[in-house]
């Protein structure tokens, strides 16, 4: 899979110049390596609030700050410049090619293998985390190989998810306790699992789409590009996610989101009978 050439503006240009420097000396000696650049940058919908997200793939354990404090120093500094200068750079986040492999291995297998971490809301997911780099450096093809694996959707993946996420909705679909919260005003309750719901059609929806979920961020913006999903769905999302101040609001919540549960769940029907 060619892997296409990613445009940055002229001051992430500047900082991937400093710190490409400063990961080559991190990764000096340390057998296969890959650089490249995640998060809203690599995926190309960054704007001026959107930090850099450096990652650098490696096949050794890096040196600790230990045995090499000036390069840790180095590292530091030049991450507090440019904070100074109104950008953040989210450091370089090292990781080992051989882990990499063993996760990507499960998560092509079916296996959901989603790792909780304190900066995301539902947990980090390789898979998007890999397809979305924007490679700055790859000499020996490590990230070119996991994108290669990557090029076609696997349908293990795709069965796993809309099999967990649709016995989510069709489970709260007709829940008691759902509907008696909502009777009762229960504005924490109702809050967290409608955030809960619309995350599971979501996901739903980027499996029948065979694309790999993004994370936290800009979800809409890409399901506003699928193919098979209700008409105004991420516009009735957002009605959901903020009700209007009605004094029945969360009846009125209940009521949409139901509704746009059953108008996900036979897509994903249809789309199962058509694979079995």
């Amino acid at each position: 899979m060619s892997e296409q050439k990613r445009e940055f503006s002229a001051n992430v240009q500047a900082v991937l110049g400093d710190f490409l420097a400063i990961a080559h000396r991190f990764a000096d000696g340390r057998g296969k390596y890959a650089i490249s650049v995640g998060g809203s940058q690599g995926k190309g919908l960054s704007d001026a609030r959107s930090d850099v997200d450096f990652r650098l793939f490696h096949e050794q354990d890096l040196v600790p700050p230990s045995e090499d404090p000036q390069l840790w120093k180095d590292y530091h500094d030049a991450m507090e410049y440019w904070r100074q200068r109104g950008i953040n750079v989210d450091g370089i986040w090292p990781r080992r090619i051989d882990k990499i492999d063993a996760a990507l291995d499960r998560w092509l297998s079916g296996e959901l293998a989603t790792v909780d971490m304190v900066w995301t809301i539902w947990g980090y997911h390789l898979l998007p985390d890999i397809y979305h780099q924007a490679v700055i450096e790859d000499p020996y093809g490590v990230i070119a190989g996991w994108k290669q694996r990557l090029s076609v959707y696997p349908l293990k993946l795709k069965q796993a998810i809309l099999k967990k996420h649709l016995e989510s909705v069709r489970y709260w679909r007709v829940d008691y306790h759902y509907r008696s919260k909502v009777q009762r005003g229960d504005v924490v309750f109702t809050a967290g699992l409608t955030s809960r719901l619309v995350h599971d059609l979501i996901q739903i929806l980027f499996a029948l789409n065979e694309t790999y979920y993004v994370g936290d961020g800009q979800n809409l913006d890409f399901c506003r590009k699928f193919a098979l999903i209700p008409a105004g769905f991420p516009e009735k999302v957002q009605e959901i996610l903020y009700p209007s101040a009605a004094d029945n609001r969360l009846q009125v919540q209940y009521e949409q989101l139901l509704a746009l549960i059953d108008e996900v769940v036979p897509l994903a029907e249809a789309a199962q009978q058509a694979e079995a």
